[in-house]
């Protein structure tokens, strides 16, 4: 009988496997998530947003509010007469929300001396007392937007901003201050029914005119609480 051997000879070397890992490949991702991932639809997750070099805009380019623009708004509804030499058909023909908003947000806080439960009534006579207006002129033929008679609308309250400050001068005084109210009106009126009520209405005019008139006077029924 052979004798077993008494000990085994374990000694060697194991080779370790040639592995390459491509860590370049998508900006360090596994490439093979990466085409299971494009394959079904979803490489969207792996995208990246460029960073935006754009030097930031002021806040009024941003809000789109030009100062000059609105300032010589306000001289053209001011000063409605031909003769001054304004370009008032800007104020119909490139509208804008913020002067008409900002006319309308002063008034608002000059009524607040009289009744301030009419400040959040300006706002909305003025919304949807331009949007009757519109409808009117629409139906009337004329070729106007709604943005363009909710700019004139508010910056033809200008006038009756104007005339505030003289009715708590004159207000003990019934002839003349119903006289400054009266031309208050009709300032306003004129303005903004010079600007939208064009030729193409004809013989229609006065059926925009006075609907117009009867709008500032609301507005200014709405201040003096009468």
């Amino acid at each position: 009988i052979c004798n077993a051997p008494t000990s085994l000879d374990l000694s060697g070397t194991i080779s370790a496997p040639d592995v390459k890992l491509n860590m370049a490949s998508e900006g360090g991702r596994d490439p093979y998530a990466t085409t299971f991932l494009r394959q079904r639809g979803y490489g969207w997750l792996l995208e990246v947003e460029e960073d935006d070099n754009e030097e930031s805009k002021p806040l009024l380019e941003e809000l789109d509010i030009d100062l000059k623009d609105i300032y010589y708004k306000v001289r053209c509804v001011l000063m409605p007469m031909p003769s001054l030499g304004y370009n008032r058909q800007v104020v119909r023909d490139n509208p804008d929300f913020w002067g008409p908003l900002a006319v309308v947000l002063l008034f608002s806080m000059i009524s607040i001396y009289g009744q301030f439960r009419v400040v959040s009534w300006i706002i909305t006579i003025w919304i949807f007392g331009s949007l009757t207006i519109f409808l009117l002129a629409r139906v009337l033929g004329g070729e106007v937007s709604y943005g363009q008679v909710l700019g004139v609308i508010g910056y033809s309250l200008l006038p009756l901003i104007v005339i505030t400050p003289l009715l708590l001068v004159i207000g003990g005084f019934e002839v003349v201050s119903m006289l400054a109210k009266l031309f208050g009106v009709f300032w306003a009126a004129y303005s903004a029914a010079s600007l939208l009520v064009g030729d193409e209405f004809k013989t229609k005019k006065p059926l925009l005119i006075y609907p117009i008139f009867l709008l500032y006077i609301y507005f200014l029924s709405l201040y003096t609480g009468v």
